[in-house]
């Protein structure tokens, strides 16, 4: 029963958000163009009733996680294409012996909700908060004009809709384990949840372990706000959305990556329209500073954004 209680030298070409999102369909299609990935660090170790599967780079090295209860599992997000789902899934319930029964969706973005109808078609109850469900239309209508092809069929054919467990944090019980799904504001996307199990968070692309983060909407500073909530949680573990788990220290981490990013495009004294080749440099010492961070490519979509926020208010001032 489910009860709701209150990422040689690489040539950085910016260009506009659709070849954006078709070069780096090319950069994930396998083979050399595929960034490289660091090696895992040393792992925090897991407790045994968490487990974790992570898909290939084609899509994205998504990571999703379980929470294995007395009586059934916790799924946290739904993996990029519905092949993917179906082998976490698999997986999940292969391990533990035991069936899936509620999956939360962390934020609006496919890696998080394209499986949404995979675990539906289950019996598996796959919920958010309104302003995530709000998101995801918009956002899977954008994402399949510049994905779908390229992935068909693997992709979704109707846009995937998770139930709502309203718009406040909540206390949710499946399988018999609570867990708290804090609803957060806008970060790496418009609006997120944050899931606490004990003294462990999920929260998918928040923290982006040894990878560029996903800077598209241009809040960096409302993201850094997230961190400085889900620090507040004092967590033990942290499950990010691309990496290896580990401690509190990847909150820092990812705290020093915005930074670092928000210093960078700010040394550059941002100005509308960008001028030629400005982006190109800040990537460039972006990429030297992180030299074994996976998914650069993901900083052609994200260094624009950022330059904007930031020539934005240069003009208020």
């Amino acid at each position: 029963m489910i009860s709701r209680r209150g990422h040689g030298r690489r040539r950085f070409a910016i260009a506009g958000a659709a070849s954006v999102l078709a070069w780096a369909l090319t950069a994930c299609g396998g083979g050399a163009s595929v960034p490289a990935q660091r090696p895992a660090p040393p792992q925090t170790p897991t407790p045994t009733h968490l487990g974790a599967f992570t898909s290939p780079p084609w899509t994205f090295s998504t990571s999703s996680y379980w929470i294995e209860g007395p009586t059934g599992l916790i799924l946290i997000d739904s993996q990029f294409t519905p092949s993917e789902a179906e082998k976490f899934l698999a997986k999940a319930e292969a391990e533990t012996h035991k069936k899936a029964v509620l999956a939360i969706i962390l934020h609006a973005n496919p890696d998080k909700f394209n499986g949404t109808g995979v675990f539906q078609k289950r019996g598996i109850k796959v919920v958010t908060s309104s302003q995530v469900r709000a998101l995801i239309p918009e956002v899977f209508k954008i994402r399949t004009a510049a994905f779908g092809e390229r992935y068909a069929p693997d992709w979704p054919t109707e846009t995937p809709m998770p139930e709502s467990f309203g718009s406040e944090s909540t206390t949710l019980e499946a399988g018999g384990v609570n867990v708290r799904a804090h609803v957060m504001g806008a970060g790496c996307g418009e609006a997120h949840v944050v899931v606490e199990w004990e003294k462990s968070v999920f929260v998918g692309d928040l923290v982006a372990q040894a990878n560029h983060s996903w800077l598209e909407i241009g809040k960096t500073d409302e993201w850094l706000e997230r961190l400085k909530e889900i620090d507040a949680l004092k967590p033990r573990l942290v499950h990010p959305g691309r990496g290896t788990p580990g401690g509190p220290e990847l909150i820092s981490k990812e705290m020093k990556y915005l930074n670092d990013v928000i210093r960078m495009v700010g040394e550059e004294r941002p100005t509308m329209p960008i001028p030629a080749g400005a982006l190109d440099r800040v990537a460039t010492k972006i990429v030297a500073l992180y030299p074994d961070y996976g998914f650069a490519v993901f900083l052609n979509i994200g260094l624009p954004a950022e330059w904007q926020r930031q020539a934005k208010l240069t003009r208020k001032t």
